[in-house]
């Protein structure tokens, strides 16, 4: 992203929203290989009830089970997750989207898909918000069976008030219609309802009787009291919006008969607003969709915003095909790299979407196996936190995860990011990988690791690459390893060898650490020699270098 504030994190998707319908969608946008990251409130709708219904297959699941579920299987395909309060988003000069969040720092992405749902908000009568989701109720679909044949109220707060009295007496032959501050029924209402046996009551409800936190009845502004077992509301459904208002989006009134039942953000049969790059999903788009509709809309918006990217990823890979770089040393670059370092632009690209393009060349640009060193080096340590800076395709964190370290992984391609995570799925340690992306030169991770591995991190231009491996040695705990590796020189079938690219011995990159006196111990540092095919696929001999240092202490 062409303006990317310093520090941020960057995905394909940003899901704000950790609800059935965001964790769909963020399960399906990880399986199809994006970088999604889930900002989850913690506050579903449905949290007060025990149980949820009607959806296929886990009928009766506890909500928040349904949801800790979702959350493992989103997790599962590479999809982050974290606990945290979406303030405010807006739009990016360069294309795509920032956003702002109460409890942690900014993060980006490419599209947005808000499922914040909607607030229920009820009638002022005493006692009713205590029993919401217990014996006050709104949907027959949800609870109906619960209170089938029980003796249930309906409180008259809107138009659909006779409706819903007809509708609930499906469940139960004892339903009682209270008319409260609502106007007169019309002589076809008065009928219907007589017709089905559902006995009309006059007068303001004053409050909700409860004992043991049972309800019980219906107390009127009379003093008397209609025994009840359940009590039927229709809120006002407000959508969870402000998140979408920095964007310009503004909820939609529903009314009926001059009331406004609710509001809601309005889009297309997919999910898409008239933002561009903004899908939203569930409750918040829909006021009445149900916990498996809020799913499947997921899905379907998942699905909608994943063509749009592949879209935007052909576009700027035509872009890139009619318009390839005049630099004669990029064809080095791409046999330079023996993993995701950071490379310069040479054109009107940005480094990280040089190396998105570089990766959607081919399914598998490196071989896909860790490096040599790396696992010589590493073998015997024992396991702990590893960072892992510029880690491509995922080779190196996927085998660190194996041996049972705990990897933070970085890169600066998110193309690269999505593949490696799906890696790590089909390795089975997800759990133990956090894929994070970085432009080590402007942003680093945070915390202190075990084990700090830097790679062949090289560039044909402006990489700091001294400032990253002092931050990268600053990164390393005490006791901890700083394992650096790189290439000795350019190789021998390259033409035209670029001298902006560095290519420092172990004592020089030591000594670029800035090192204070006995801060240090070397445990290696020195050259070695490794096969390598050429361009035309003829293996040949290749010069490396490699320094391992420990932090005393």
């Amino acid at each position: 992203m062409s303006d990317s504030t310093q520090g941020c994190d960057t995905y394909d998707v940003v899901v704000v929203g950790g609800g059935a319908a965001g964790l769909s969608g963020a399960l399906a946008l990880a399986r199809a290989r994006r970088s999604v990251l889930v900002i989850d409130a913690g506050e579903p709708r449905n949290a007060p009830a025990a149980h949820a219904h009607n959806y296929l297959g886990r009928e009766g699941v506890p909500p928040r089970e349904l949801l800790a579920d979702g959350r493992a299987e989103a997790a599962a395909y590479g999809a982050r997750i974290v606990a945290g309060v979406a303030v405010g988003a807006r739009a990016l000069p360069g294309g795509g989207f920032r956003v702002e969040r109460a409890d942690g720092p900014a993060v980006e992405g490419r599209r947005l898909l808000v499922t914040t749902g909607l607030v229920d908000e009820l009638p002022p009568v005493p006692g009713l918000a205590e029993q919401w989701g217990a014996g006050v109720l709104h949907c027959p679909y949800c609870h109906g069976w619960e209170v089938r044949t029980r003796p249930v109220g309906v409180l008259a707060t809107s138009p659909l008030a006779v409706h819903h009295a007809l509708l609930w007496r499906q469940w139960t032959d004892d339903v009682t219609l209270f008319r409260h501050l609502a106007d007169d029924f019309g002589e076809e209402e008065h009928e219907q309802l007589a017709a089905r046996g559902v006995t009309v009551v006059e007068g303001e409800v004053a409050r909700v009787e409860a004992r043991d936190g049972r309800l019980t009845g219906v107390r009127l502004a009379s003093g008397e009291v209609v025994a009840r077992e359940a009590l039927v509301v229709q809120p006002r459904f407000t959508a969870r919006s402000g998140v979408l208002e920095g964007l310009g989006l503004v909820p939609t009134a529903m009314e009926m008969s001059g009331q406004v039942l609710g509001t809601y953000i309005a889009a297309d049969p997919t999910g898409a607003t008239d933002v561009p790059g903004v899908w939203v999903a569930g409750n918040v788009a829909n006021l009445m969709e149900q916990l498996v509709g809020a799913a499947a809309a997921g899905l379907k918006a998942a699905a909608a915003l994943n063509a749009d990217l592949v879209a935007e990823d052909t576009r700027r890979a035509v872009e890139a095909r009619r318009s390839p770089s005049t630099d004669p040393g990029d064809r080095m670059t791409d046999d330079l790299t023996d993993d995701s370092a950071a490379r310069t632009d040479t054109g009107t690209r940005t480094d990280a979407e040089m190396w998105d393009d570089r990766y959607r060349e081919s399914d598998r640009i490196w071989s896909g196996n860790p490096n040599t060193v790396l696992v010589r080096e590493v073998a015997d340590l024992e396991p702990g936190r590893a960072l892992d800076l510029g880690c491509g395709e995922g080779a190196d964190a996927v085998w660190l995860a194996r041996q049972g370290w705990h990897v933070t992984a970085t890169d600066l391609s998110r193309v690269a990011l999505g593949r490696a995570a799906g890696h790590a799925a089909d390795a089975g340690v997800t759990d133990r990988i956090d894929w994070q992306w970085h432009d080590l030169g402007v942003s680093f991770p945070e915390g202190e690791f075990d084990l700090v591995s830097a790679q062949f991190l090289h560039s044909m231009g402006d990489l700091p690459r001294e400032r990253i491996l002092r931050r990268a040695a600053d990164a390393v705990a005490p006791g901890g390893i700083l394992l650096v590796v790189g290439h000795a020189g350019f190789p021998h079938w390259e033409k035209n060898p670029d001298p902006r690219v560095p290519f420092p011995t172990p004592e020089e990159v030591l000594a670029s650490l800035e090192p204070a006196p006995g801060e240090w111990e070397v445990l290696l540092s020195g050259e070695h020699e490794r096969v390598q095919n050429d361009p035309d696929g003829n293996p040949t001999t290749r010069t490396d270098n490699a320094l391992k240092i420990r932090r005393t202490g």
